[in-house]
Order: C-alpha cells, then structure tokens, then sequence
C-alpha cells in the first residue's frame, strides 16, 4: 500500500537516463521491487511492506548542478552502508564524513549522478549517565 499524505498518495520521483540500470541500482539499495516499465517510467516499491513508491522517470537532458532535494538514509553502521550502496553504483562524493550535531555522514551520487546521503545517528546512549 503506498504512504499516504492528507490529500493523496506520496511518491518520490527519480530522473535518470536508463531505467533498467537506475531500476537495479535503487531496487538494490533500498530492497524493492522493480515493477514493469512503461515509456519512460519505472516504479519501484517496498517489497511486501509499506513504504513511498519511487518512480523513475527517463530523461533525456544530463543532470546539471546540485539536487535541490535528496533522499537521505538512516543506518546503524555508516561505513557498512556506504560500502554496500558504492558496490552496488554509487559514487561516493566525500572522501571523509561529514559531521554536524553528532550526526556523521556521506555524500554520494547514484550512477545518474543524482546526489544522496548516507547517515548515521548520533550515539545518544553514550552520553547519558
């Protein structure tokens, strides 16, 4: 079922230039499920769980400058996870994480160029006593 918001349904919409390679890329990354493509779309959802529906969309023009709009993913284990989605495509644009708030992370690029960040947490245990 897709996430909802108060007027509708809420999807995430990804340009690239090659669905098939895109599709196995993000299917791989957040483990969904490529649905069939159809012209220029291709919808990927949450693999039996609830979750947003990403569409990509086919586009014939390269990606000029930064995104205005990310995806950011949450993890435990910030260098597992970036090592896992650069195996798969990615291209990492930090060479070292990026720290603010004890929040550490990564930026990083999809084979389209699209940038996204990987995040860890900060460890709000370790300061509780």
């Amino acid at each position: 079922m897709p996430e909802s918001y108060r007027n509708g349904e809420l999807v995430i919409v990804i340009d690239c230039a090659d669905l098939g390679r895109s599709a196995r890329f993000w299917c791989g990354v957040l483990g969904y499920t490529a649905g069939p493509a159809s012209g220029q779309y291709q919808s990927l959802v949450p693999d039996g769980r609830q979750g947003i529906e990403v569409l990509l969309q086919r586009v014939g023009d390269d990606k000029l400058g930064k995104n205005r709009l990310h995806l950011d993913l949450r993890t435990k284990d910030l260098r597992a996870e970036v090592d896992r989605v650069v195996a798969l495509g990615a291209t990492r644009l930090t060479n070292q994480p990026v720290s603010e708030d004890g929040w550490n992370w990564h930026v990083l690029a999809d084979p389209d160029g699209n940038e996204f960040c990987v995040l860890q947490a900060p460890d709000r245990g370790a300061n509780q006593g």
